[in-house]
Protein backbone atom coordinates (compact mmCIF):
# COMPACT_ATOMS: atom_id res chain seq x y z
CA UNK A 1 0.00 0.00 0.00
CA UNK A 2 1.20 3.20 -0.87
CA UNK A 3 1.79 6.05 2.17
CA UNK A 4 1.95 9.56 1.23
CA UNK A 5 4.21 12.21 3.21
CA UNK A 6 5.91 15.90 3.21
CA UNK A 7 8.90 17.03 4.89
CA UNK A 8 8.78 21.09 5.80
CA UNK A 9 10.58 23.26 8.60
CA UNK A 10 13.64 23.22 9.92
CA UNK A 11 14.82 22.24 13.43
CA UNK A 12 14.71 19.14 15.45
CA UNK A 13 12.38 16.57 13.68
CA UNK A 14 8.57 16.30 14.67
CA UNK A 15 6.69 13.55 13.58
CA UNK A 16 2.33 14.38 13.50
CA UNK A 17 0.77 11.32 13.51
CA UNK A 18 -2.14 12.37 11.47
CA UNK A 19 -5.56 12.65 12.49
CA UNK A 20 -8.32 11.26 9.57
CA UNK A 21 -9.48 14.24 7.49
CA UNK A 22 -5.90 15.48 5.91
CA UNK A 23 -4.35 15.96 2.55
CA UNK A 24 -1.05 17.00 2.36
CA UNK A 25 -1.38 19.12 -0.77
CA UNK A 26 -4.57 20.54 0.10
CA UNK A 27 -4.29 21.71 3.83
CA UNK A 28 -1.67 24.50 2.09
CA UNK A 29 -4.10 26.41 1.09
CA UNK A 30 -6.44 25.97 3.91
CA UNK A 31 -7.98 28.75 6.35
CA UNK A 32 -8.81 25.77 9.03
CA UNK A 33 -4.97 24.35 8.94
CA UNK A 34 -2.66 26.44 7.39
CA UNK A 35 -1.54 28.38 10.58
CA UNK A 36 -0.51 24.52 12.07
CA UNK A 37 1.64 24.11 8.92
CA UNK A 38 3.42 27.23 9.09
CA UNK A 39 3.79 27.74 12.72
CA UNK A 40 5.18 24.30 13.22
CA UNK A 41 7.76 24.51 10.58
CA UNK A 42 8.66 27.79 12.33
CA UNK A 43 10.28 25.33 15.36
CA UNK A 44 10.78 21.91 13.80
CA UNK A 45 11.07 20.09 10.64
CA UNK A 46 7.50 18.51 10.46
CA UNK A 47 6.97 15.36 9.25
CA UNK A 48 3.54 14.68 8.38
CA UNK A 49 1.93 11.58 6.34
CA UNK A 50 -1.89 11.36 5.37
CA UNK A 51 -2.77 7.98 7.04
CA UNK A 52 -4.36 4.79 4.95
CA UNK A 53 -7.70 5.33 3.47
CA UNK A 54 -7.36 9.35 3.12
CA UNK A 55 -5.45 11.77 1.48
CA UNK A 56 -3.18 11.30 -1.09
CA UNK A 57 -2.28 7.31 0.57
CA UNK A 58 -4.01 4.83 -1.05
CA UNK A 59 -8.12 4.76 -0.80
CA UNK A 60 -8.30 0.97 -1.42
CA UNK A 61 -7.77 -0.31 2.87
CA UNK A 62 -9.82 -3.08 4.54
CA UNK A 63 -7.97 -2.50 7.34
CA UNK A 64 -8.17 0.34 9.56
CA UNK A 65 -7.21 -1.32 13.29
CA UNK A 66 -4.65 0.09 15.34
CA UNK A 67 -2.13 -2.53 14.73
CA UNK A 68 -2.29 -1.48 10.83
CA UNK A 69 -1.71 2.17 11.50
CA UNK A 70 1.29 1.52 13.47
CA UNK A 71 2.82 -0.14 10.66
CA UNK A 72 2.13 2.65 8.54
CA UNK A 73 3.59 4.93 11.03
CA UNK A 74 6.65 2.76 11.19
CA UNK A 75 6.90 2.50 7.77
CA UNK A 76 7.13 6.50 7.44
CA UNK A 77 9.68 6.46 9.93
CA UNK A 78 11.48 3.90 7.75
CA UNK A 79 11.62 5.98 4.73
CA UNK A 80 12.65 9.38 6.49
CA UNK A 81 15.07 7.06 8.11
CA UNK A 82 14.92 9.20 11.27
CA UNK A 83 16.14 7.42 14.47
CA UNK A 84 14.88 9.77 17.42
CA UNK A 85 12.23 12.11 17.31
CA UNK A 86 8.95 13.56 18.72
CA UNK A 87 5.94 12.91 18.50
CA UNK A 88 2.58 14.65 17.55
CA UNK A 89 -0.92 12.84 17.94
CA UNK A 90 -3.70 14.38 17.14
CA UNK A 91 -7.51 13.76 18.03
CA UNK A 92 -7.87 10.02 16.54
CA UNK A 93 -3.63 10.04 15.39
CA UNK A 94 -3.22 10.26 19.02
CA UNK A 95 -3.94 6.35 19.89
CA UNK A 96 -1.57 6.05 17.49
CA UNK A 97 1.21 7.94 18.77
CA UNK A 98 0.76 6.53 22.29
CA UNK A 99 0.71 3.00 21.02
CA UNK A 100 3.50 4.26 19.37
CA UNK A 101 5.70 5.28 22.03
CA UNK A 102 4.82 1.90 24.02
CA UNK A 103 6.39 0.43 21.63
CA UNK A 104 9.60 2.03 21.19
CA UNK A 105 10.31 3.61 24.22
CA UNK A 106 13.82 4.66 22.89
CA UNK A 107 13.16 6.32 20.19
CA UNK A 108 10.55 8.93 20.54
CA UNK A 109 12.16 12.02 22.92
CA UNK A 110 8.80 13.79 23.59
CA UNK A 111 5.14 13.24 23.24
CA UNK A 112 2.38 16.07 22.35
CA UNK A 113 -1.25 14.76 22.46
CA UNK A 114 -3.78 17.54 20.72
CA UNK A 115 -7.67 16.80 21.31
CA UNK A 116 -6.72 13.31 22.20
CA UNK A 117 -8.83 9.97 22.73
CA UNK A 118 -8.91 8.28 25.92
CA UNK A 119 -7.80 5.03 24.63
CA UNK A 120 -11.15 2.92 25.54
CA UNK A 121 -12.99 0.93 23.61
CA UNK A 122 -16.81 2.22 22.80
CA UNK A 123 -19.42 -0.62 21.80
CA UNK A 124 -23.21 0.26 20.85
CA UNK A 125 -24.20 -1.91 23.33
CA UNK A 126 -22.95 -0.19 26.04
CA UNK A 127 -24.11 3.02 25.50
CA UNK A 128 -27.15 4.36 26.24
CA UNK A 129 -30.21 4.21 23.85
CA UNK A 130 -29.94 8.10 23.37
CA UNK A 131 -26.07 7.83 22.56
CA UNK A 132 -26.39 4.62 20.70
CA UNK A 133 -28.77 6.41 18.56
CA UNK A 134 -27.00 9.03 18.16
CA UNK A 135 -23.78 7.23 16.97
CA UNK A 136 -26.04 5.32 14.33
CA UNK A 137 -27.32 8.21 13.37
CA UNK A 138 -23.31 9.64 12.46
CA UNK A 139 -22.97 6.69 10.41
CA UNK A 140 -25.87 6.79 8.44
CA UNK A 141 -25.18 10.49 7.43
CA UNK A 142 -21.33 9.79 7.00
CA UNK A 143 -22.97 6.92 4.39
CA UNK A 144 -26.03 9.01 2.71
CA UNK A 145 -24.12 12.60 2.19
CA UNK A 146 -20.26 12.26 2.44
CA UNK A 147 -20.06 11.95 -1.19
CA UNK A 148 -22.65 14.26 -2.00
CA UNK A 149 -22.00 18.31 -3.75
CA UNK A 150 -24.83 19.21 -1.29
CA UNK A 151 -23.00 19.63 2.19
CA UNK A 152 -25.85 19.66 4.53
CA UNK A 153 -24.77 16.46 5.80
CA UNK A 154 -21.48 17.28 5.72
CA UNK A 155 -21.90 20.57 8.22
CA UNK A 156 -23.24 18.97 11.06
CA UNK A 157 -19.61 17.31 11.52
CA UNK A 158 -18.21 20.71 10.37
CA UNK A 159 -20.09 22.16 12.94
CA UNK A 160 -19.12 19.94 15.99
CA UNK A 161 -15.18 20.09 14.46
CA UNK A 162 -15.19 23.83 14.75
CA UNK A 163 -18.25 25.35 15.61
CA UNK A 164 -16.84 28.66 16.03
CA UNK A 165 -15.13 28.84 12.20
CA UNK A 166 -16.24 31.25 9.81
CA UNK A 167 -18.35 30.72 7.08
CA UNK A 168 -15.30 30.27 5.07
CA UNK A 169 -13.60 28.28 7.30
CA UNK A 170 -16.53 25.61 7.38
CA UNK A 171 -16.95 26.13 3.34
CA UNK A 172 -13.40 24.71 3.07
CA UNK A 173 -13.78 21.64 5.67
CA UNK A 174 -16.82 20.78 4.21
CA UNK A 175 -15.02 20.54 1.14
CA UNK A 176 -12.40 18.81 2.60
CA UNK A 177 -14.41 15.39 4.07
CA UNK A 178 -15.66 14.90 0.49
CA UNK A 179 -12.11 15.32 -1.10
CA UNK A 180 -10.15 13.58 1.87
CA UNK A 181 -12.03 9.91 1.32
CA UNK A 182 -14.49 7.89 0.60
CA UNK A 183 -18.16 7.55 2.55
CA UNK A 184 -16.51 3.82 3.04
CA UNK A 185 -13.40 4.61 4.51
CA UNK A 186 -15.01 7.57 6.41
CA UNK A 187 -17.31 4.88 8.64
CA UNK A 188 -15.08 2.02 8.46
CA UNK A 189 -12.51 4.27 9.96
CA UNK A 190 -14.30 5.71 12.52
CA UNK A 191 -15.99 2.22 13.80
CA UNK A 192 -11.77 1.11 14.00
CA UNK A 193 -10.83 4.19 16.28
CA UNK A 194 -13.86 3.64 18.50
CA UNK A 195 -13.10 -0.13 18.95
CA UNK A 196 -9.12 1.10 20.41
CA UNK A 197 -8.53 -0.20 23.75
CA UNK A 198 -5.13 1.12 25.52
CA UNK A 199 -6.11 2.90 28.45
CA UNK A 200 -4.27 0.16 30.72
CA UNK A 201 -1.21 0.53 28.42
CA UNK A 202 -0.68 4.21 29.02
CA UNK A 203 1.10 4.42 31.98
CA UNK A 204 3.75 2.80 30.17
CA UNK A 205 4.57 5.73 28.17
CA UNK A 206 7.99 6.96 29.30
CA UNK A 207 8.62 10.00 26.77
CA UNK A 208 8.05 13.23 28.75
CA UNK A 209 4.52 14.44 27.79
CA UNK A 210 1.98 17.43 27.38
CA UNK A 211 -1.80 16.89 26.82
CA UNK A 212 -3.18 19.80 25.67
CA UNK A 213 -7.19 19.87 25.30
CA UNK A 214 -10.02 22.58 24.68
CA UNK A 215 -11.92 22.56 27.53
CA UNK A 216 -15.59 23.04 25.19
CA UNK A 217 -14.55 20.71 22.41
CA UNK A 218 -17.61 18.39 21.67
CA UNK A 219 -15.70 16.15 19.63
CA UNK A 220 -12.98 14.85 22.06
CA UNK A 221 -14.16 16.10 25.58
CA UNK A 222 -11.96 17.47 28.50
CA UNK A 223 -12.39 14.13 30.48
CA UNK A 224 -10.49 11.97 28.20
CA UNK A 225 -7.52 14.62 28.39
CA UNK A 226 -7.82 14.64 31.76
CA UNK A 227 -8.03 10.41 31.61
CA UNK A 228 -4.72 10.38 29.87
CA UNK A 229 -2.65 12.74 31.64
CA UNK A 230 -3.29 11.29 34.64
CA UNK A 231 -2.55 7.76 34.03
CA UNK A 232 0.94 8.97 31.56
CA UNK A 233 3.79 9.26 34.35
CA UNK A 234 4.60 12.39 34.76
CA UNK A 235 2.41 13.59 31.67
CA UNK A 236 1.16 17.74 32.34
CA UNK A 237 -2.14 19.01 31.20
CA UNK A 238 -2.84 22.65 29.62
CA UNK A 239 -6.31 23.42 29.33
CA UNK A 240 -7.16 25.42 26.21
CA UNK A 241 -10.07 28.36 25.94
CA UNK A 242 -12.32 27.26 23.31
CA UNK A 243 -14.78 25.02 21.51
CA UNK A 244 -13.14 24.04 18.56
CA UNK A 245 -11.54 21.01 17.76
CA UNK A 246 -9.69 22.42 15.32
CA UNK A 247 -7.55 25.60 17.08
CA UNK A 248 -8.24 28.27 14.65
CA UNK A 249 -5.09 31.08 13.72
CA UNK A 250 -6.80 33.85 15.03
CA UNK A 251 -8.25 32.34 18.81
CA UNK A 252 -6.49 32.92 21.48
CA UNK A 253 -6.02 29.30 22.31
CA UNK A 254 -3.49 28.74 19.20
CA UNK A 255 -1.08 31.08 20.72
CA UNK A 256 -0.96 29.45 24.27
CA UNK A 257 -1.11 25.99 22.27
CA UNK A 258 1.65 26.97 19.60
CA UNK A 259 3.86 28.68 22.62
CA UNK A 260 3.27 25.83 25.02
CA UNK A 261 4.80 23.74 21.86
CA UNK A 262 7.38 25.49 21.74
CA UNK A 263 8.19 25.51 25.18
CA UNK A 264 7.93 21.75 25.95
CA UNK A 265 10.65 21.20 22.32
CA UNK A 266 13.00 23.10 23.66
CA UNK A 267 15.63 20.98 24.95
CA UNK A 268 15.10 19.84 21.32
CA UNK A 269 15.61 22.85 19.73
CA UNK A 270 18.68 23.84 21.70
CA UNK A 271 20.17 20.50 21.58
CA UNK A 272 19.85 20.60 17.84
CA UNK A 273 20.97 23.92 17.31
CA UNK A 274 24.47 23.34 18.95
CA UNK A 275 24.82 20.22 17.14
CA UNK A 276 28.21 20.78 14.28
CA UNK A 277 26.80 19.91 10.75
CA UNK A 278 29.55 17.07 10.96
CA UNK A 279 27.37 15.45 13.91
CA UNK A 280 24.48 15.94 12.11
CA UNK A 281 25.89 14.83 8.56
CA UNK A 282 26.59 10.90 10.69
CA UNK A 283 23.04 10.63 10.68
CA UNK A 284 22.80 10.63 6.75
CA UNK A 285 22.65 7.22 5.56
CA UNK A 286 25.01 5.95 3.23
CA UNK A 287 22.44 6.33 0.03
CA UNK A 288 21.75 9.39 0.76
CA UNK A 289 25.07 10.59 1.49
CA UNK A 290 25.62 9.34 -2.44
CA UNK A 291 23.04 11.41 -3.33
CA UNK A 292 24.17 14.81 -1.91
CA UNK A 293 27.76 13.61 -3.82
CA UNK A 294 26.41 13.45 -6.74
CA UNK A 295 24.18 16.79 -6.30
CA UNK A 296 27.40 18.74 -5.22
CA UNK A 297 29.12 17.83 -8.64
CA UNK A 298 26.19 19.38 -10.47
CA UNK A 299 23.88 16.37 -11.33
CA UNK A 300 20.61 16.55 -11.64
CA UNK A 301 18.09 14.37 -10.51
CA UNK A 302 17.90 12.53 -13.56
CA UNK A 303 21.37 11.94 -13.91
CA UNK A 304 21.35 10.81 -10.17
CA UNK A 305 19.06 8.12 -11.03
CA UNK A 306 20.97 7.11 -13.58
CA UNK A 307 24.44 6.50 -11.85
CA UNK A 308 23.20 4.92 -8.75
CA UNK A 309 20.38 3.38 -10.33
CA UNK A 310 17.76 4.37 -8.62
CA UNK A 311 14.45 6.27 -9.78
CA UNK A 312 14.02 9.94 -10.05
CA UNK A 313 11.40 9.75 -6.99
CA UNK A 314 13.51 7.95 -4.84
CA UNK A 315 16.15 10.61 -5.55
CA UNK A 316 13.67 13.37 -4.62
CA UNK A 317 12.95 11.21 -1.23
CA UNK A 318 16.59 10.99 -0.51
CA UNK A 319 16.84 14.68 -0.45
CA UNK A 320 14.33 15.61 1.10
CA UNK A 321 15.35 13.59 4.54
CA UNK A 322 18.65 14.85 3.68
CA UNK A 323 17.31 18.41 4.22
CA UNK A 324 15.04 17.14 6.73
CA UNK A 325 18.38 16.11 9.25
CA UNK A 326 20.41 19.30 8.11
CA UNK A 327 17.08 21.38 9.24
CA UNK A 328 16.94 22.75 5.88
CA UNK A 329 13.69 23.73 4.06
CA UNK A 330 12.77 25.89 0.70
CA UNK A 331 14.17 26.64 -2.53
CA UNK A 332 17.20 27.14 -0.87
CA UNK A 333 17.25 23.76 0.49
CA UNK A 334 19.54 22.12 -1.70
CA UNK A 335 22.11 24.39 -2.23
CA UNK A 336 22.42 24.97 1.53
CA UNK A 337 23.15 20.94 1.19
CA UNK A 338 25.22 21.04 -1.25
CA UNK A 339 27.27 23.84 0.42
CA UNK A 340 27.20 21.83 4.03
CA UNK A 341 28.76 19.00 1.75
CA UNK A 342 31.40 21.24 0.23
CA UNK A 343 32.58 22.82 3.69
CA UNK A 344 32.38 19.46 5.65
CA UNK A 345 32.73 17.11 3.41
CA UNK A 346 29.34 15.34 4.56
CA UNK A 347 29.91 12.09 2.03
Amino acid sequence: MRLAYAIHGSGPPLVVVSCWLSHLQHDWQSPVWRHFLDQLGEIATVVRYDERGFGMSDWTVDDFSLEARVSDLEAILAATGLDRFALLGMSGGSAVAMAYAIAHPERVSRLILYGTVCGEPVALSALSPDAAAEEETYRSMIRVGWAREDPDFRRVFTKKFIPDATEEQMRWFDDLQRMSTSPANAVASRIARQQVDIHNELPRIMAPTIVLQAVGDRSTTFDNAVSVSSRIPGARLVSLESRNHILLGDEPAWRVFIEEVSAFLEPERRAYSERAPNQVAEELSPRERDVIRLAAEGRTNDEIAEVLTLSVRTVERHLSNTYAKLGLNGRVARAAAVAAYLKHQLG
